[in-house]
């Protein structure tokens, strides 16, 4: 089978193709034909050599793929509903950047019905993190107010609309008014351009001082203190990246008087039995919402995987922080 690879660590331009045996599932899992692979910001982190590949996880990168169940463990595929031939997206450790991938059953959920195979690629990764972190971790509740940083990305464009659709009051960060306003676009109920605005004056404005029950962190580093600052009493903080740095200082006395909660986590490295509940919890609560059109994927571009240059070029993008939504690669060989 056709694969992207990581030749050693390094720019995109390690990125190539290359060429691999089909692997075959196992006890509990299902192979699946990929039609697409969803791009992430942890690829990026393990192309460059800054996020090891769990214990046991293909080498080959890419976290969620969709695709047709070529074969598998059928006992397991009939106990969750699904069988050979049916469309389907997956959450993978790794493996996700070639034309088949084997993925453990209960992390595989059934396409929505209406969408496409390069929008199902797009919802593993995003929709299994928000919902772990946002809703699990930071239980946020109707009624209550979501502050997501980086509104624009991925998981943003997720959590906009996945809180919007269950209740809560969103309001983001972005890095320009473009993208403030395509954050507004998909319901976001206020979108704060960082560069021209200080968020944290911002959010105790648009909360009338109360300050914001949850907020969703992909920065971490100074952000951390900032965000500290315009939380409400009993209000919870979860941190899923640290692209500004892992060292943070802020005012303990807030998490003291506010009796704030501060948490993180990572998915990668969890257990498939922890992943496999939180696709039951989407396709219970989240997979109706998208086929009713109330949450939808929002895919930026598509790079052919089977281009020298294709993944690379997909790499670039992600780097230039320009996109708004998922940047997908397709297999068509």
């Amino acid at each position: 089978m056709h694969i992207v690879e990581i030749s050693s660590p390094g720019a995109p331009e390690v990125l190539r193709p290359a060429q691999r045996p089909v692997p075959q599932a196992g006890v509990g899992e299902l192979l699946i034909r990929v039609s697409a692979s969803g791009i992430n910001r942890p690829d990026v982190l393990q192309r460059t050599g800054n996020y090891p590949v769990p214990a046991g996880a293909s080498d080959v990168p890419g976290l969620e793929v969709a695709g047709v169940i070529e074969s598998g463990d059928v006992s397991a595929m009939a106990e969750a509903g699904l069988k050979v031939g049916d469309r389907v997206c997956a959450l993978v450790a790794g493996g996700g950047y070639a034309q088949y991938c084997v993925a453990p059953v209960g992390q595989c959920l059934p396409v929505p019905k209406g969408l496409s195979d390069v929008e199902a690629a797009s919802l593993p990764e995003t929709f299994f993190t928000v919902w772990s972190n946002v809703f699990d971790r930071a239980r946020l509740q109707t009624g209550e107010t979501l502050l997501v940083q980086g509104g624009s990305s991925g998981i943003g464009v997720t959590a906009i609309q996945m809180a919007k659709a269950l209740g809560a009051t969103v309001i983001v960060t972005a890095g320009s008014d473009d993208k403030c306003a395509a954050c507004v676009a998909l319901g976001a109920d206020h979108a704060i351009n960082y560069k021209t605005h200080d968020f944290v004056a911002e959010a105790m404005r648009l909360t009338g001082d109360k300050g914001v029950d949850v907020v969703l962190d992909m920065v971490a580093g100074d952000y951390v203190a900032r965000e500290v600052a315009c939380m409400a009493e009993d209000g919870r903080l979860v941190i899923i990246a640290v692209q500004g740095g892992v060292k943070s200082e802020f005012n303990a006395g807030l998490v003291l008087r506010r009796r704030l909660t501060i948490t993180g986590s990572t998915l990668r490295p969890r257990p498939v039995s922890f992943k496999a509940a939180i696709a039951r919890n989407l396709r219970e609560h989240v997979w109706p919402l998208i086929e009713a059109g109330r949450i939808r994927p929002v895919i930026h571009s598509t790079f052919d995987a089977a281009s020298a240059d294709g993944a690379a070029s997909a790499h670039r993008l992600m780097e230039s922080n320009q996109h708004v939504g998922k940047i997908v690669l397709t297999w068509s060989l």
